[in-house]
């Protein structure tokens, strides 16, 4: 086994107090916290020592969030059924239109609605997919609706088993029919999805990322819906990108 030289370890030695040194100006500043010297976290410290800079984001923003969210392993899909969460498209706003409905017209442009029906059923209207990017004309009709769905950015599986079950009957309807958790997109990229949760998917459009994760982070705040360490570590890496991402309008203070 080589040894280091005599030449190599002064070096390392006279290192030693230069690196207590600058600890010492950086606390005395401020700048770290002892919490961050146990954690090998904090800025400056980090870059002295090797460790990583944590960032945790400006207050208010989604990355910031992701802290108030309780990290917990996926439990069983057991007893998971769509009904669970009641009648799908439900009217829970009382408006007179199911959400499906509420949610295109909330998402399309140049919307036409049919007649007799007070503004409420879409025929026809544009989409920009915030999941690919791509534009796409819808029109009703038994083969030609599934162009665009509506996606639960919480997938209600993915929620199953990350608390929801654990919700009573109106708070699973609520969230089955949460704006805050719906979004028009592309049918097949929607497909794709399945019941995906930000560790396992992620829109093709990269430029949407940091808005759907925002959103997720959100929807798992209202309903107290719990992640994984991978799903948390995921959201994290993406948001770190755009800290200053704000979560969406309508989501809890």
């Amino acid at each position: 086994m080589s040894r280091p030289s005599s030449r190599t370890s002064t070096r390392a030695r006279r290192r030693v107090p230069l690196l207590v040194l600058a600890l010492a100006v950086l606390l005395t500043a401020g700048v770290v916290t002892v919490g961050d010297l146990a954690r090998g976290t904090g800025g400056p410290f980090a870059a002295l020592v090797g460790g990583t800079d944590t960032a945790t984001g400006a207050p208010g923003s989604a990355l910031a969030a992701v802290d108030d969210l309780t990290v917990k392993g996926r439990a069983p899909k057991t007893g998971y059924d769509r009904d669970e969460f009641g009648p799908a498209w439900a009217d829970v706003d009382r408006n007179g239109c199911d959400t499906r409905n509420d949610v295109l017209a909330r998402d399309l442009t140049s919307v036409t609605f049919e007649p007799g029906t007070r503004e409420c059923v879409v025929l026809t209207g544009s989409l920009v997919d915030p999941y690919t990017g791509s534009a796409i004309d819808f029109r009703r009709g038994r083969t030609t609706s599934t162009a665009v769905q509506i996606d639960h950015v919480v997938a209600l599986s993915d929620a199953w088993q990350k608390g929801a079950q654990g919700l009573d009957a109106e708070e699973r309807r609520q969230l089955a029919n949460d704006p805050l958790n719906l979004l028009a997109v592309d049918g097949p990229t929607n497909g794709a999805k399945g019941d995906g949760d930000t560790a396992t998917w992620l829109p093709p459009s990269t430029d949407y990322r940091c808005g759907y994760v925002a959103r997720q982070v959100a929807v798992k705040i209202r309903y107290e819906l719990w992640v994984t360490e991978a799903e948390r570590d995921a959201m994290q890496r993406v948001l770190t990108t755009c800290p200053d991402e704000p979560l969406p309008a309508g989501s809890p203070s």
